[in-house]
């Protein structure tokens, strides 16, 4: 039995996901005549309480879309230095709009409006770049799955709605957010200007991210999306897939939640651990005490069939998924007992 704990992207399609899948309705979504990608756009606009939606093949792409509608060429965007868009993207940033992007010293990924105002470059200050859009991500991945106070949040839109910024939402784990803090889809509509939301994560589909926004940014996502490369053709099955997950693998997410706390708790005690992050959803990060080597603790566990991420510095990531199943749960917790 091989535990795969090193992301929740690589889950495979349940049956009644592969038949909702092979059954799908699809059409030349270029030509936009896919009505099963029509469908989607629409359930997910609707749900956040936004004028429009559009699919993409991966959340980099949508999140670089974004930055794109929301900037010009030597402007810059502020962000958390844990940022996926700084981090994960590939410097995608910098090179598809030419932006740069302001580093906040946050907590776990997460900062306070008033660290947001003071990134903000003086906008007659011409030697600087000129700030245009606040960008946050939710929940955090390198902060461990931590989810942003949604208080605080609405600070940050305040700031940027006194300094004319757009503000965009990296939702490409909202979803665990949503479930974990019991809040609502249109809140978040309510807050931002464009929100991108994964399928491929804790929905378990096997591709696909969409952004969310409203008409004004949203005219020429479409354009943007071509000079990124990802216009596509029938499309529909992956949309078909993520239809169905909105349907039945939205609520279970809590079951992940909940196996991520319980692996907490068991590596809390072991000796070799030094500490463990506060567990909010169903990412766990740990760290190991220096006299510890990463590469064997890492090499012992996959010689047992368990895989997880080593992040550097003694610290290392398990993410709980769809395809975790109570015998593995079981499993993995007996192990990490006696390591």
């Amino acid at each position: 039995m091989i535990i795969d704990l090193r992301s929740d992207t690589v889950t495979k399609p349940t049956k009644g996901m592969l038949d909702a899948m092979l059954n799908a309705e699809v059409g030349d979504d270029v030509y936009k005549e896919d009505p099963s990608i029509n469908a989607l756009e629409k359930r997910l606009a609707d749900m956040f309480g936004m004028d429009e939606a559009l699919f993409f093949p991966t959340g980099s792409m949508a999140n670089q879309a974004a930055l794109k509608l929301h900037t010009n060429p030597g402007e810059q965007v502020i962000c958390d230095k844990y940022a996926h868009i700084y981090n994960y993207e590939g410097g995608g940033a910098s090179f598809n709009s030419g932006i740069s992007c302001k580093l906040v010293d946050g907590h776990r990924g997460m900062y306070t409006a008033q660290q947001a105002e003071a990134a903000i470059n003086p906008p007659d200050f011409y030697h600087s770049p000129l700030t245009s859009l606040i960008e946050i991500e939710n929940t955090t991945n390198k902060g461990g799955g931590a989810c942003w106070d949604f208080e605080e949040l609405q600070k940050i839109r305040n700031v940027a709605d006194q300094h004319h910024l757009g503000y965009h939402l990296d939702g490409a784990r909202l979803w665990n957010a949503l479930i974990a803090k019991n809040e609502s889809p249109k809140q978040y509509g309510e807050l931002f200007d464009t929100i991108s939301v994964c399928l491929s994560k804790g929905l378990g589909c096997p591709m696909g991210s969409v952004l969310i926004g409203n008409k004004d940014l949203m005219k020429g996502v479409l354009r943007v999306r071509k000079i990124l490369g990802g216009g596509m053709r029938q499309v529909g099955f992956a949309a078909a897939a993520g239809l169905y997950a909105l349907d039945y693998h939205f609520d279970r997410l809590k079951e992940d939640h909940k196996k991520a706390k319980e692996i907490g708790e068991v590596l809390s005690k072991l000796s070799a651990i030094k500490k463990v992050e506060t567990i909010e959803t169903n990412i766990v990060i740990f760290e190991l005490n220096t006299d510890v080597d990463e590469t064997q603790f890492l090499n012992k566990l996959n010689e047992k069939g368990i895989k997880i991420i080593g992040m550097g510095s003694n610290k290392l990531r398990m993410v709980t998924h769809l395809d975790y199943t109570d015998l593995m749960h079981d499993k993995l917790l007996g192990i990490l007992a006696i390591l």
